[in-house]
């Protein structure tokens, strides 16, 4: 029995200690060639729209008025997925408070960034000045891109728009 404990210890070990000859001699300081690419095109800000962010979103319907039921439904995914971090106000807690975002971004940006906030937060500058107060980045909830309408629909309500 205790020969069988001890081969399989020796058998851990080899694998584990095993140098895998694809990054054999490679420097994990640098970055690779596809991430530095990836990099370097991600903070590319001139290209930057600062009206429209950075994703698929060209365009958004927002309708002749508030959708209450769309609201409704944002309200209970932003409970899930952002409250933790942001008032309704316009308090800080963790990230900035809602109070007045539709009033100062554009419904096409809020969309981009509420479902592609890494590249928008490396480009555009005032992300990277609120980056500075709060000290955390954003992180990619993984919104579909009907929570992200749900949720601008309810940040709408949030300021108001009947």
């Amino acid at each position: 029995m205790n020969k069988m404990y001890a081969l399989a210890i020796g058998l851990l070990l080899f694998i584990s200690c095993g140098k895998d000859k694809t990054n054999a001699g490679e420097d994990f300081s640098k970055s690779s060639s596809s991430e530095s690419s990836t990099e370097s095109s991600s903070s590319d800000a001139s290209t930057y729209d600062p009206k429209r962010g950075e994703g698929k979103f060209t365009t958004v319907d927002l309708g002749t008025g508030l959708d209450v039921a769309m609201a409704a439904e944002g309200e209970k995914a932003a409970g899930v997925k952002c409250m933790s971090c942001h008032k309704l106000t316009d308090e800080r807690l963790v990230g900035p408070g809602w109070k007045g975002v539709t009033e100062r971004r554009t419904p096409v940006w809020i969309m981009n960034f509420a479902t592609n906030p890494d590249p928008m937060i490396d480009k555009d500058p005032e992300l990277q000045a609120q980056l500075e107060l709060c000290l955390v980045r954003m992180p990619n909830q993984a919104l579909t891109d009907d929570e992200a309408r749900h949720i601008l629909e309810y940040m709408r309500q949030n300021d108001g728009v009947k």
